[in-house]
């Protein structure tokens, strides 16, 4: 049954979905790009340039100092200094990372995600992903060893967590979701399972809370986008329905 279903329907459905996903992520940011400009990617270029200047500025001593003061977050801070580096902690390239591979996948991300999505959500997805791998990992940190795996030893806390690794999985999969991109969902979330299971670490597990982060951003935003537009329908159809005149039976005499 499903052999025959498969046969007729399969390669069907397959380019289908492949088409549909290259409409949503590449066709329509590309409209997007050719209608509005570069004005269009300014966040990628704040990105990307941002992580150059941190890079940049690093290279020396005093620099180094300089960008581990005001962007380098630890899960042994106070939690008020760390949310008030996070936001620039994404700009700040991790140690264990190329940093040039890093600039084009975070280029590419924010670039998508603008013209897909907007400057404002944008933002928001990107901070809010970044922002609960951070607290996921104080929680760990409280937890402890054992537990299944869950809790960290308390010399993690030590590790600069830097990077805008966790805003790109974030990006792409809030982008996979809402615009329907299984291929994509896989390639990201898929690649950071994968990535946990390889080399277990912290980022790992950041990118994964960043991915489950994601997922529920869009699934909200989905949920929230339609109901209004089944509500708002409802009245207008209740007004365009005939009213039936009352019918009653004739009273026997």
């Amino acid at each position: 049954m499903f052999g025959r279903w498969w046969g007729s329907w399969g390669p069907l459905f397959i380019w289908r979905t492949l088409r549909g996903e290259w409409q949503g992520i590449v066709v329509d940011p590309v409209r997007q790009l050719l209608r509005r400009g570069l004005m269009g990617v300014s966040l990628a270029f704040v990105a990307a340039f941002g992580v150059i200047f941190f890079h940049a500025l690093a290279q020396n001593p005093t620099g180094a100092v300089i960008v581990r003061d005001i962007g380098g977050v630890q899960g042994d801070l106070p939690l008020w200094l760390a949310l008030l580096r996070t936001p620039i902690s994404l700009y700040v390239p991790a140690l264990d990372l190329p940093v040039w591979a890093g600039i084009t996948q975070l280029f590419l991300a924010f670039a998508l995600a603008e013209l897909a999505l907007g400057r404002a959500r944008t933002l928001v997805v990107a901070y809010a992903t970044t922002l609960a791998g951070t607290l996921t990992v104080r929680v760990m940190l409280l937890i402890g060893p054992g537990c299944g795996g869950i809790g960290l030893r308390p010399e993690i806390g030590h590790v600069l967590d830097t990077g805008p690794s966790a805003a790109v999985v974030g990006l792409f999969t809030y982008l996979a979701v809402v615009r329907r991109a299984p291929v994509v969902f896989f390639l990201t979330g898929g690649s950071m399972v994968w990535e946990s299971i390889v080399k277990p670490n912290l980022a790992g597990r950041e990118h994964l809370v960043a991915v489950a982060t994601a997922v529920v951003l869009g699934v909200v935003h989905e949920v929230r986008h339609k109901r209004p537009t089944v509500t708002a329908l409802l009245p207008q159809f209740q007004a365009e329905q005939p009213v039936r005149a009352e019918t009653r039976c004739p009273s026997p005499r």
